[in-house]
Parts: C-alpha cells; structure tokens; sequence
C-alpha cells in the first residue's frame, strides 16, 4: 500500500497493553481502512472468531500474525489468555468474522474481561452491517433500535416483536437465510403490514440485494426466487405513527410498559413505567392489567 496512505495512521499513538477492536469488511475486501490495515500489521496478535476466515483474510492483505481462536463457544477461555498477554504489555486486535465485533457477533465478552481486568480498548470502527443498510434507506430511519437476532421459536418470537408493536423507531433485525421467511411474516402479523420493509441481502458481496417494499408484501418477494432467501440479511421496519390515545399513553410509553409487564408484577410495572415516560400511572396500570397474561 501507498506509504503516504499509511502514514496517515502510523501518526496516532498505539499504546502497548491494549485491545484493539477491529472492523473488517462485511465481503469486500476493499472495504478495510488503512487505520486497520496499520494496526493489523502492527499487534503481537490477532484474537478471531473463526482462524480460518481470518487466516484467508489477513492473506489477501499481506498480513501474517498468530492468532487466537476467540468465538462464542470459548470467550471466557480466550479472554482470560489475551488478558494474561496485555497484562505482558503485548497488543492484540479482535476481529469478528465479517463486520464490527460484539454487534451480534462474538467480541463483547472479551472486551468486558479486558475492561474488568483496567486495560485499555480501542475501538477500530469499519464496516457494520446496520449502518451499511440505514445509509441507503432514507429519511424514516431518522430514528432506529438495533434488535439484532429475533428468538428463533415462533412464541418467544412474536413476544418480542410485540414489545416493539409501539415504537415509533424504525426496527433493525439481523436473520439468518433458513428463517427470512417466517421472520418476516412473523413481523408482517406483529407490527402490520402497512409498515415499510428494507431487505439487505449480501450487502457488500456479489450478490448484494436492496428492496424496499411494504411489510405486508416482504414474504411474497422473497419466495418469488430461491435466490433472494439466500445469504445474509438485515432488515429495517419502519417504526409505529405517533399516537396519543386520549389518556396520555403514547407509543413510547407503551412499549416500556410492555417490557417491564414482562418481568415485574403490574402496580410495580406501571409506577416504574410512569417514572421512565411521563405518562399516567392510572393509565398506564390499566393498560399493564390487559397486557399481563393470564395465569
């Protein structure tokens, strides 16, 4: 790479002891930034989610350092390793296997073992998947909640998304090819169909895929060609109008209530719910008393 370009990131200070957390690209290759290039060259060693996607990575940049297996299954293990390296004065980078690390990704474990331990993190920011989406959406996702990853079983799934029913956001969901179908029907009947749907598929790869639909219609474009089910998927939902029922309960309001119903009994609900929006707390118990089920 141009010397000129790499100096612009070899002027920063780098301190020894550090964790250095590092975006790579989502599938382009070209997507690094040279600041990560600098310090990916520059670390004792690189703590990854899989060895063989970063091996196959770091090639194509000239890159040759140890690494660390670091993933979702061995977090504690491995971070309890780096944090015995930095406390040597050693500096290691964690990379994810595409994106930014600890944004539904392995990552954010280690960085709190690193933090708990009084070291140092430092953040590389790159390419993320969310924002890769939002930038090419428009003006009603001014706003947005990053949810990331629905649970997987259809009941656990449609308690989540009615949690999110009142929201004024726009939604953003990470999902997997098996399960773009039934999610997206499954947000179509929880949220209604009218919203808008932004599909991103393979974004950054050869195959990438951006459509815009209502909700309603998300389901029927997918199955339409096999194709648009496969990869990976971000989705963003726009999020509920603005309402105001009468009684001071608006959309904000609904949705912390229905979030604390779940977990608190429904006087202890509705007065925290209060104290968080404002809203009435008469109000917001009745409204606690319908969205507590019945046992």
């Amino acid at each position: 790479m141009d010397e000129r370009l790499m100096s612009l990131a070899d002027g920063q200070h780098y301190p020894a002891g550090t964790l250095y957390v590092v975006a790579t690209p989502l599938g382009n290759a070209a997507d690094i930034t040279v600041r990560a290039l600098h310090i990916l060259g520059m670390v004792d060693a690189i703590a990854c989610e899989d060895t063989r996607n970063s091996a196959s990575l770091l090639q194509r940049y000239g890159i040759d350092k140890p690494l660390i297996a670091a993933h979702q299954h061995n977090e504690n293990e491995a971070a309890t390793r780096v944090v015995e390296r930095l406390r040597g004065g050693e500096r290691i980078a964690y990379i994810s296997d595409a994106g930014t690390p600890g944004i539904s990704d392995p990552g954010a474990r280690l960085v709190d073992a690193v933090r708990t331990a009084g070291l140092g993190v430092v953040p590389v920011p790159g390419a993320s998947a969310v924002i890769t989406l939002l930038c090419a959406a428009g003006a009603w996702v001014e706003t947005f909640t990053f949810v990331g990853f629905l649970p997987s079983r259809a009941q656990q799934r449609a308690q989540a998304i009615a949690t999110l029913a009142a929201s004024t956001a726009a939604q953003v969901f990470y999902e997997a090819p098996h399960r773009i179908v039934e999610t997206v029907e499954a947000l179509a009947a929880g949220l209604g169909g009218e919203r808008r749907l932004l599909i991103g598929r393979e974004l950054t790869k050869r195959f990438e895929d951006i459509h815009e639909c209502a909700l309603a219609d998300g389901a029927a474009w997918l199955r339409a060609d096999a194709n648009r089910q496969r990869g990976e998927f971000v989705l963003a939902v726009s999020g509920a109008a603005a309402q105001d029922s009468g009684d001071g309960v608006n959309g904000e309001a609904e949705r912390v209530l229905a979030l604390l119903v779940a977990e608190l009994p429904t006087k202890s609900a509705a007065k925290l719910a209060a104290a968080i929006t404002g809203a009435p707390k008469n109000a917001l118990y009745e409204r606690a008393l319908a969205l507590k089920p019945a046992k």
